[in-house]
């Protein structure tokens, strides 16, 4: 109980973002450093677990069985490279449901600690995007911001509350050495 996680953002963290949605395996492209880097984090007592918004369902654009396979998927392929992914909570919403879940809300944060006992306070977000350290921010968690994915346009759109405290970094690779030297937001 009170375990420390470490989320993931998977589109511009673990995979690479695609403008027209993630849709089939065909789109999903595993980007550089990121088996190594979970490795290194499997050895750790961190929960490792994802948090995704996959907002193509809510659109209308994808179906949620489609996009739970190629998640399944692309799990799998972490796990087969030594890695570990502990649990995964996505978001199909579209935004205009305004539903709690969507990032930048921390709906998905806090539902993960409620179904694996986690601490939050002691927990990291690693995102591409200023709505996944804006989530992490509401909930208590440090988020790291990296500058794969969109991560390089959205550093200019933290929110000044966000910018000063949040490490920005190149890749999973350096949030992975962040966080295992236990660093602070």
């Amino acid at each position: 109980m009170n375990r420390a996680a470490v989320f993931l953002d998977r589109d511009g963290v673990l995979i690479a973002n695609v403008d027209t949605y993630v849709r089939t395996m065909s789109d999903v492209q595993i980007l550089p450093g990121v088996f190594d880097a979970l490795r290194r984090l499997a050895t750790t007592s961190y929960a490792i677990v994802l948090v995704s918004n996959q907002s193509a369902v809510g659109r209308g654009l994808v179906a949620a069985e489609d996009v739970l396979a190629i998640n399944a998927r692309v799990v799998a392929q972490i796990e087969d490279a030594g890695g570990r992914i502990d649990a995964a909570f996505l978001c199909l919403h579209s935004p205009a449901d305004a539903c709690d879940c969507r990032k930048p809300k921390p709906g998905l944060l806090f539902q993960a600690q409620a179904e694996l006992g986690l601490n939050l306070a002691a927990s990291y977000l690693v995102g591409d995007a200023a709505s996944d350290i804006a989530a992490a921010r509401a909930a208590g968690a440090c988020g790291i911001l990296v500058r794969t994915g969109r991560g390089a346009i959205q550093e200019t759109l933290l929110d000044p509350r966000d910018r000063a405290g949040t490490p920005v970094v190149r890749d999973l690779a350096a949030a992975v050495d962040r966080i295992l030297q236990g660093a602070n937001c």
